[in-house]
């Protein structure tokens, strides 16, 4: 008999389009844990301001789930295909998804998302405040510093400005995005 693993860890999913906040709402409604970063944007129309919840990173979703629900998590209308690298779904460690909920949680109005390819820094860890422990690495010093928390299997960087007294440098041998 084959043993199954009934470990739990954090996937990313990929979406349909415009089907984020469908889908974790059936997943939620199945019992399935999944974590949607949202955005709040300021809306402008000719006759009014509207405040919206947008995905923050468009086309994905997190999951927490065991071999066990999976596959079944594939079978949602919504439902593209796990990020895969290396040709197997890569799983992410629940550290990041907790560094990214605290960053979307306490800094949602100063937060940019970008594709755009950063060369690797200077290591740091936050030493104190709502982002204490969360990795990340200097991308530019202009006067204050840019933490940035590293997705390196969606090709994502979410970005905030933090000054460098709240920073410890880490030793060079540490790697931020495992």
């Amino acid at each position: 008999m084959e043993h199954i693993n009934s470990s739990y860890n954090w996937y990313a999913l990929y979406t349909r389009s415009r089907y984020e906040k469908k889908l974790h709402q059936d997943l939620f409604n199945s019992g399935v844990e999944s974590y949607l970063p949202l955005k709040v944007e300021r809306r402008k129309w000719s006759d009014r301001i509207k405040v919206v919840e947008e995905p923050l990173l468009r086309g994905y979703l997190f999951v927490k789930v065991s071999n066990r629900e999976y596959f079944g998590v594939l079978n949602n209308i919504g439902a593209v295909s796990y990020v895969t690298f290396g040709g197997k779904a890569a799983t992410i460690p629940e550290n990041q998804i907790e560094g990214l909920r605290k960053i979307v949680d306490n800094f949602n109005d100063k937060l940019n998302v970008t594709r755009e390819k950063i060369t690797k820094g200077t290591q740091v860890r936050v030493k104190n405040g709502l982002l204490k422990d969360v990795l990340g690495e200097i991308v530019e010093i202009r006067g204050k510093t840019r933490i940035v928390l590293r997705f390196q299997s969606l090709g994502y960087c979410l970005h905030t400005e933090i000054s460098m007294k709240e920073v410890e440098i880490l030793d060079s041998n540490v790697v931020v995005d495992k």
